[in-house]
């Protein structure tokens, strides 16, 4: 049996690990090749939605002189979290994942993060809030995904660079940097996708959390559709997780993300420092407006924006960067 380990990046507090992935058997979403062209990308992307999961299978930890197995969930999804207590410098740190299935084994290596002492946490959407991605249009979301490899996918104007300056901010080390999450309706098939864009382009390096995985061609057709709960839940999650820091939400008008924001600010009126919100239409939503309006009565610094010059500007004048 052919298999398919795939990891994800992980994190850890001072209480607790967590890391996860996926296993398949066949094809597996990252099989991804940025050198395929034309209907060759078309067919990779198809097949990133043709997976077939395998459920209940063992895996196994390992991270120092931790070793701890568990199986996987219906999907192939498995996560460990886990009481960790240890000491353990701030950065990225390398853990290993195995399988072993009808005599066919196999390891992989993954990372999760000790966040460095952060002046801020920056969560962020991908799709039209750093990612030209037409979310606006079903269709021609979808044509462009099958028709441009990564390599011919863009960012909006100066968007790299706000991220840039947000991760340095109040960072006095060389190698530090404030915390960042990539949250999206995109589902766990795109993370390869994702994972490399944001490498091409120099964006922050991130936690990546996504939609649950799609199994089969026709959930391709409705990508990155259907509730955005999950990235409330996530979200919240994440806040919950590192309580004591501030954080920054960026995000977009084509989807629901101010309407997210507006319930993680409620529920953590302490914990948000500003919420940024691309405009994506040639002009500004009333309702979108109305939201970031009661997001600022809370005591949150909003910026509706359309060009990240703008964003850039506002986080200055805010003292954030």
């Amino acid at each position: 049996m052919k298999l398919d380990l795939k990891l994800y990046r992980g994190y850890v507090n001072d209480q607790e690990l967590n890391v996860y992935g996926h296993l398949f058997k066949s094809w597996a979403p990252d099989k991804y090749k940025m050198d395929r062209r034309g209907l060759k990308h078309a067919v990779a992307i198809i097949h990133m939605f043709r997976i077939s999961p395998l459920e209940n299978k063992e895996i196994t930890l390992r991270f120092r002189d931790i070793e701890v197995t568990t199986k996987t969930l219906k999907d192939g999804y498995f996560r460990f979290s886990i009481p960790f207590s240890e000491d353990l410098k701030s950065g990225w740190h390398e853990y290993e994942v195995s399988c072993n299935i009808k005599n066919f084994g196999m390891i992989e290596k993954g990372e999760f993060l000790k966040p460095h002492p952060s002046k801020y946490g920056i969560i962020s959407d991908i799709d039209d809030t750093f990612l030209i991605s037409h979310s606006n249009s079903v269709f021609k979301k979808l044509y462009v995904m099958l028709s441009k490899n990564i390599n011919k996918r863009r960012t909006f104007d100066d968007v790299v660079e706000h991220y840039k300056q947000l991760s340095r901010a109040g960072q006095d080390l060389e190698h530090a940097s404030n915390s960042f999450f990539y949250v999206s309706s995109s589902e766990w098939n795109l993370y390869e996708f994702v994972n490399e864009f944001a490498k091409m382009h120099e964006l922050p390096k991130a936690v990546i959390k996504l939609k649950k995985i799609k199994t089969g061609i026709s959930d391709f057709l409705f990508t990155g559709r259907g509730s955005h709960d999950h990235k409330f839940e996530k979200i919240k999650d994440i806040i919950s997780f590192y309580p004591n820091i501030p954080y920054v939400l960026l995000g977009d008008d084509s989807q629901k993300d101010a309407d997210i924001y507006e319930r993680i600010c409620k529920i953590f009126p302490q914990s948000l420092k500003a919420v940024y919100i691309r405009q994506t239409g040639r002009k500004k939503k009333p309702n979108i407006t109305e939201i970031l309006r009661n997001i600022e009565s809370l005591g949150v610094s909003i910026c509706y924006f359309k060009h990240s010059h703008k964003a850039i500007e506002h986080s200055r004048r805010e003292g954030i960067i």
